[in-house]
């Protein structure tokens, strides 16, 4: 029978369930929604599917999607894993593989022209695309997926699902969902440098950003180095994970793009209402750690320019003793790319900050990125073959058994599974810290652990990939930060969007400048404080928290 090819994009999706029909007709909404009831969408089907089952289509399908390629892993067509794929569901991608460096900018481009594949995945944030027309509100969709209705009712996610809505009270990514939050990115740190300088880590798991500092300066005095820490992303992942738990904004870097910056707000819940924390105190407490590290030759004055794989390169060879990393990255680092002898590494728990120690992973609730749909697919597809394609994504982004062939592979060929139901790597393959020295790498050689698809799940099989050294860290973390409160989203139309994008933008290109100007010693946080807080308001900060304080208050009833 001849192959359909059909081009699919994923977009923005949302809730389902209460969520689901929450809102009036939107401006990002492109269609009515769907027509066919459960029933009828069952009619006269050439495919197998629903929870527990695996998807099958009795005719090849190919969809198209857009195609992260991480540099760590570069894709291979031969991979085991498209073979895999196919196998079980007789479906094959055709793909617009992109560098994950470019892969934003050329999502905005193929969204903005029309011309979108018809799965979009590895979006972080699709609100720039809500309205654009090109983007299926794919929350309207999601009672045809029974694999993720079931995560959002047994995981209790509804409220982590109100974090993507938009002012239509839909959303349009489908995220992938945690069981439980853990993982993230932290710091990586040389322990034999540490200690050596008389540094005790017995503790690192209540340190504050000060008790850090101070730790630095020790290791800067035993060693004499011109720095110690050298970082890498441009500084943005730091300065995230700092801000968070200082309960302000921070890190945007070209190497990553918008790690936390975003639109300098945070919410007062006893007030009940939003402000401006970018010219708080607690801001400048924030700033103030960083400067002086920078001011006292603690961080490299290159972290700010150079690229990621520099900074790695200067930890490696032993030229630097902190590095900003995933755990991921940190197996990786453990197992082969440290370059001095007798090096030991230690991933340290994010320090806690003016907001408390505080678990920095929970901050966005237990959603991943995720994968648009286009609108493309929806218009090409016909009603009946877009739920077809939605019933596949289901499957392998959200049954237990998609989420394990994409994460772990083949059982029999990648891994097997123990008499207590465990599964084990077989001993010739690297992932994640397992199985250190193994000649293939799951990622690697073939395509499984991808980052494309293997995001969300319970929390057996999130704690299945972890090493016993991770499954530790993700511990002193549990037993030692508390989980953040997830703040309520600022729902705002089409047209309040641009008026607030007028404001945010110019004002939070100023406040990340500032930021890093201030760090670097050409502003004074003493001296130029004052300015700087002038000229936000001059940019409109408070008129920028009115504005979302008033929409918040017009579309309290869609978050309850």
């Amino acid at each position: 029978m001849k192959k359909k090819i059909f081009a699919l994009t994923l977009s923005v999706v949302m809730t389902g369930m209460a969520l689901a029909g929450c809102g009036g007709s939107g401006a990002g909404s492109q269609s009515d929604g769907p027509t066919l009831s459960q029933e009828e969408a069952d009619e006269n089907l050439d495919y197998e599917y629903g929870e527990g089952k695996t998807f099958y289509s009795e005719e090849p399908m190919t969809y198209s999607m857009m195609y992260s390629d991480h540099e760590n892993y570069p894709y291979q067509e031969d991979w085991l894993l498209w073979k895999a794929i196919e196998e079980k569901t007789n479906v094959t991608f055709d793909l617009t593989t992109v560098a994950r460096t470019d892969y934003n900018d050329k999502v905005s481009a193929s969204v903005n022209s029309g011309s979108a594949p018809y799965i979009i995945p590895k979006v972080y944030d699709s609100a720039a695309y809500e309205d654009s027309g090109q983007v299926v509100p794919i929350s309207d969709w999601v009672q045809y997926m029974p694999n993720y209705q079931n995560c959002v009712k047994e995981w209790g996610l509804e409220d982590d699902l109100k974090q993507i809505m938009a002012a239509d009270g839909k959303y349009y990514r489908l995220p992938g969902m945690w069981e439980t939050a853990a993982g993230g990115y932290s710091l990586a740190i040389r322990k034999d440098v540490f200690e050596a300088a008389g540094v005790d880590l017995s503790k690192e798991a209540t340190w504050t950003w000060e008790d850090f500092y101070e730790a630095l300066k020790k290791v800067k005095d035993y060693t004499g180095k011109d720095y110690v820490w050298s970082d890498g992303f441009g500084f943005g992942s730091t300065m995230n994970i700092a801000a968070t738990v200082y309960g302000v904004t921070g890190g945007y870097s070209t190497d990553g793009g918008d790690w936390g910056l975003k639109d300098g707000v945070k919410f007062d819940f006893d007030k009940d209402e939003f402000y401006f924390a970018d010219t708080t105190e607690e801001y400048k407490e924030y700033l103030s750690v960083f400067a002086k590290m920078y001011e006292e030759g603690i961080l490299d004055p290159e972290t700010f320019t150079q690229d990621t794989t520099q900074a790695q390169a200067k930890f490696y060879r032993g030229d630097s003793y902190v590095l900003n990393m995933n755990y991921q990255l940190f197996s990786d680092t453990l197992n082969g790319k440290m370059q001095v002898d007798g090096a030991e590494l230690y991933f340290l728990t994010t320090p806690g900050g003016a907001a408390g120690q505080l678990k920095v992973s929970s901050r966005d609730g237990r959603l991943e990125n995720g994968i648009m749909i286009s609108q493309n697919a929806l218009d090409e597809l016909g009603e009946k073959e877009f739920i077809k394609m939605l019933r596949f994504i289901d499957w392998l982004w959200y049954s237990d058994e998609g989420q394990t062939l994409a994460l772990w592979g083949v059982e029999g060929e990648t891994y097997s599974v123990d008499d207590d139901g465990n599964i084990v790597l077989n001993s010739d393959i690297y992932y994640n810290g397992i199985n250190p020295g193994a000649e293939k790498q799951l990622n690697v050689d073939y395509g499984f652990g991808n980052g494309v698809f293997a995001y969300g799940g319970s929390k057996e099989l999130q704690y299945s990939k972890f090493s016993d050294q991770e499954k530790e860290w993700n511990e002193r973390i549990n037993e030692n930060k508390e989980e953040i409160q997830l703040m309520p989203p600022i729902l705002a139309d089409e047209l309040q969007k641009e008026d607030l994008n007028l404001i945010k933008t110019p004002l939070m290109d100023y406040v990340n400048t500032a930021a890093l100007e201030f760090i670097t010693g050409k502003r004074d946080l003493e001296t130029d404080w004052d300015s700087y807080v002038s000229d936000c308001e001059s940019k409109g900060c408070t008129k920028y928290v009115d504005m979302a304080n008033e929409i918040y208050q017009e579309t309290k009833d869609l978050l309850e």
